[in-house]
């Protein structure tokens, strides 16, 4: 199956490998995401030998391309085993991994690394090449928790704060459709969050809960309109900590796609402190959507 009838383009998977257990799990995760899609699976080990090349030895940078290439087949073999007519191409690159990873996806192409590397050069532990990635990825990116996939629920659990994230459900209802699965829209609100004076505020809850839950219930018709053969659900909670109850909710997930967003106040490219720690704590896969980004810098 290729595509689906609604929805934005999902482009090439593409997977980042180090030798670590994780970024083998993500290797067979992406190479599955990639069967649903009907498209290639490129696999990457980014070794960074031209900065590496500066002190180490001819000898040592020839046995880590040895590895690097050695690494990009076994892996391929593990792939064609589950995927037999999966078409999947390999890549060493002498470059450091986000650029590599960036430049590979191109500007349609999904990027899976796992959740933790082996460290050092070639590492794509999350927290640090990961978390990078992740931060100025401008392609959807995807993290996958561990190595075992573990048993299907079923369900795609798309995490919506406002009407921006309308192309990031879009995108979760594609998955959805490709994994004949059904759609959870939760919104999460925060009270605090809220401008103003809280205690001035807390007369209004109801009538604040029911404009939240106004603008999901819009949202939720619209994509039930856009994919008539999904099942969509649309769930609202109020709560101190967005991150915990979508981590909460991710334990009944095969996937939760959120929109990434940058954190206020900072120079360069961040992660906000939900996706943040969604990365860390969800128990599926993560799949960031990055909003797009006008002239004057903000996002829509």
């Amino acid at each position: 199956m290729e595509g689906t009838t609604a929805g934005p383009e999902l482009g090439t998977v593409i997977v980042g490998v180090d030798g670590s257990d994780p970024a083998r799990g993500a290797a067979l995760w992406a190479a599955a995401e990639a069967a649903r899609r009907g498209k290639a699976l490129h696999i990457v080990h980014a070794a960074d030998t031209d900065n590496r090349a500066v002190y180490a030895s001819v000898e040592t940078i020839e046995r880590i391309r040895a590895a690097g290439r050695e690494l990009l087949d076994d892996t391929a073999a593990a792939v064609a085993d589950l995927h037999p007519g999966l078409h999947v191409t390999t890549e060493f690159s002498r470059s450091p991994a986000v650029p590599s990873l960036r430049r590979a996806a191109g500007v349609h192409g999904t990027i899976v690394v796992g959740n933790r590397g082996l460290g050092g050069f070639t590492s794509l532990m999350l927290g640090s090449v990961g978390l990078k990635a992740a931060a100025s990825a401008t392609t959807p990116f995807a993290v996958v928790r561990g190595t075992d996939p573990g048993v299907e629920t079923g369900s795609v659990l798309a995490g919506v704060r406002d009407e921006h994230d309308l192309d990031c459900v879009r995108y979760a209802a594609c998955e959805a459709e490709l994994r004949k699965a059904s759609l959870r829209l939760l919104h999460v609100w925060n009270l605090l969050e809220s401008v103003g004076d809280v205690v001035s505020m807390l007369d209004d809850v109801e009538e604040i809960s029911d404009r939240h839950a106004h603008r999901l219930s819009v949202m939720a018709e619209l994509i039930r309109e856009e994919f008539p053969d999904l099942t969509v659900y649309a769930d609202l909670e109020k709560s101190f900590s967005v991150a915990g109850v979508l981590a909460e909710a991710s334990q009944g997930a095969d996937l939760l796609v959120v929109g990434g967003r940058r954190s206020p106040g900072y120079i360069g490219r961040t992660l906000g402190h939900v996706s943040h720690s969604l990365l860390h704590h969800a128990s599926c896969p993560v799949l960031l959507i990055p909003r797009q980004v006008n002239n004057q810098g903000s996002e829509s």
